[in-house]
């Protein structure tokens, strides 16, 4: 049942149908020809022979002579009666000559022979079958008159068309032996036709097949240069433009997905009913984070926020901009829609995390309160005491010298801080140059304690240095720089520990890094104060240091001095106890 299915198929039934309609037409056209023809033959052929046994009985003057030349001229089956002077005078067939005349007798056609004096002729049925035309019977009347128009009659021949039903059932079934004939030639044209059409579309169908299953370099031959060909170069060429489209799209799309991917900011495409149709890396990460934050077993697929943002930019048609918290991290969502033609069919959310811009907002907010706030006391001591010199208040030289020094060391104060600012930001900036170059570990340290001890006299503090290293150990690094870390950690060291206390310088080796370590039993630092040590401004609390006070750049600066050198640094301190500042520099 396949076949009837197929292109094939419906060709060779269409063809084989069409064939066979016209042929069923055209044989039963020319059966009813052929009826009509022979019919029509015989209907001459009577009028003839009517006409000449006329001619023969006016053309004789003995009857009877002239009635044995008619019988013998007509042949059976054709019959004659004569009638001379309303007298039958002579029949040809005993049997249907009394039939024959009763037809003349009630036949009009046939009785005006004698007043139109013409051939009349007429077909009359016989037998009980009257539908079937072979039972008729043609009757042809010829009239007869002679010159003196003494002897007067008429001639009728007629013959049965039972005579021409064999004649025409032969000539039937030779055509229906030539329409059947031609039906199997035509059903065997039809199908090699077909098929020779259809072999193209069925190259062309594998070929559609083959591209419906993503081998778009799939070509179908060309076997004609008619529309089937030009199909077929019609085919090659979309297969040749959809692959050059689909690798165009493959490309943008990867192209699009990288750039999303490498997108710092969240991107998340939503449709109308908020869910999510495209994200990347970050966006994951920011509804993951959302996720987490959530308590309990029903959990929001969105934030509230960001709901009521999208909802209004399908409403409004409009950008929606706007700002939320997600443990812990604050966002700014900025909400576009997503149009299909004119019609807003979803929103698209680009999702920035402004946590570290606003630490830095707030960094350089505590950092001017802290520059005001460092500059303040300097400056506002000696505007106070520059006017107390302006004004003459001081009565002796001491206290004129006594202002004088505190105006001196409060100038050095602010030039310390300025300078170790300038440090700060060329350290940061990235614009601070070590040279370096070999030395002794040992020595080294050794020779930065000793510049120390010479100061600890007045504060009953020892400082003593520990080496797990051999004398020769030599480490690559900038000896200044290097000096001002020991520098700062010692100054801290000394500041926050108590009369009494110890300081111990310790180098020992570790890995790939050799190990420095400044121990101090001082007053220590609050734990949750630890994270924030190395950063600018920080200070410990100003009722644990003895002395003066520091600028609260100085661990910034270390910070900054030991990443210079590739190393890394850390603290580690309980309260009233204790601080280890520890730091590694790298070893070759």
């Amino acid at each position: 049942m396949r076949i009837w299915k197929s292109v094939v198929g419906k060709l060779w039934m269409t063809i084989l149908l069409l064939v066979s309609f016209v042929l069923f037409i055209l044989t039963i056209l020319l059966l009813e020809f052929f009826q009509n023809y022979h019919v029509e033959e015989v209907e001459e052929t009577l009028r003839y022979e009517a006409q000449k046994a006329a001619s023969i009985i006016e053309d004789h003057d003995d009857l009877n002579m002239s009635i044995q030349i008619v019988s013998e001229v007509l042949d059976d089956p054709v019959h004659s009666i004569v009638n001379m002077n309303d007298e039958i005078v002579f029949y040809s067939d005993e049997q249907s000559h009394r039939d024959i005349l009763q037809m003349i007798n009630r036949s009009e056609t046939l009785n005006r022979v004698h007043s139109d004096g013409a051939v009349v002729q007429g077909e009359f049925p016989s037998g009980e079958d009257t539908d079937n035309r072979y039972n008729n019977v043609i009757v042809v009347g010829a009239p007869i008159a002679d010159e003196s128009e003494e002897r007067t009659g008429v001639v009728y021949v007629y013959q049965s068309l039972e005579a021409i039903q064999q004649t025409t059932e032969q000539t039937t079934r030779l055509i229906i032996l030539a329409a059947a004939i031609a039906i199997i030639l035509t059903t065997i044209f039809a199908f090699f036709l077909s098929t020779r059409i259809t072999a193209p579309l069925r190259k062309m169908r594998e070929g559609a097949f083959e591209v419906a299953r993503g081998k778009f370099d799939t070509k179908v031959p060309i076997l004609s240069n008619d529309e089937i060909g030009e199909l077929a170069t019609a085919f090659n060429q979309m297969g040749r433009q959809l692959k050059h489209h689909l690798d165009a799209l493959s490309q943008e799309k990867e192209q699009l997905s990288s750039v999303l991917s490498s997108m710092a900011d969240g991107v998340i495409t939503f449709n109308k009913d908020f869910t999510v149709l495209v994200s990347n890396p970050p966006a994951e990460r920011f509804l993951q984070n959302w996720y987490d934050e959530q308590e309990g077993y029903t959990k929001l697929a969105l934030p509230p926020t960001l709901e009521q943002l999208i909802t209004l930019v399908m409403k409004t048609n409009e950008e929606q901009i706007g700002e939320l918290e997600v443990n812990g991290r604050s966002y700014t969502a900025i909400i576009s829609p997503l149009y299909s033609g004119h019609t807003v069919r979803g929103a698209v959310a680009v999702l920035r995390d402004m946590t570290e811009e606003r630490k830095l907002e707030t960094l350089r907010k505590d950092f001017i309160a802290n520059v005001s706030h460092e500059l303040r006391t300097p400056i506002s001591m000696l505007q106070g005491y520059s006017e107390a010199m302006i004004d003459d208040i001081p009565q002796s030289d001491e206290e004129r010298k006594e202002i004088a020094r505190v105006i001196y060391d409060e100038s050095l104060r602010m030039g310390r801080l300025v300078n170790e600012l300038l440090d700060l930001a060329r350290m940061e900036a990235g614009h601070i140059v070590l040279n370096k170059e070999e030395v002794k570990v040992n020595e080294f340290s050794s020779r930065v304690l000793t510049k120390f001890k010479l100061g600890l006299n007045d504060l009953d503090i020892s400082m003593d240095f520990q080496t797990g290293l051999e004398d020769s150990t030599v480490v690559i690094i900038d000896p200044d720089r290097i000096e001002q870390v020991l520098t700062n950690l010692l100054d801290n060291a000394i500041r926050h520990t108590k009369p009494g206390g110890e300081i111990t310088i310790s180098a020992q080796k570790e890995t790939q890094f050799i190990r420095f370590d400044v121990i101090d039993n001082g007053v220590g630092i609050p734990e949750e104060d630890l994270p924030f040590i190395f950063e600018r401004f920080y200070k410990a609390d100003k009722a644990r240091t003895r002395g003066r006070a520091g600028t609260g750049l100085g661990l910034a600066i270390v910070k900054n001095l030991i990443e210079a050198h590739k190393g890394k640094i850390k603290a580690e301190s309980k309260l009233d106890q204790g601080t280890v500042f520890s730091f590694y520099l790298p070893y070759q």
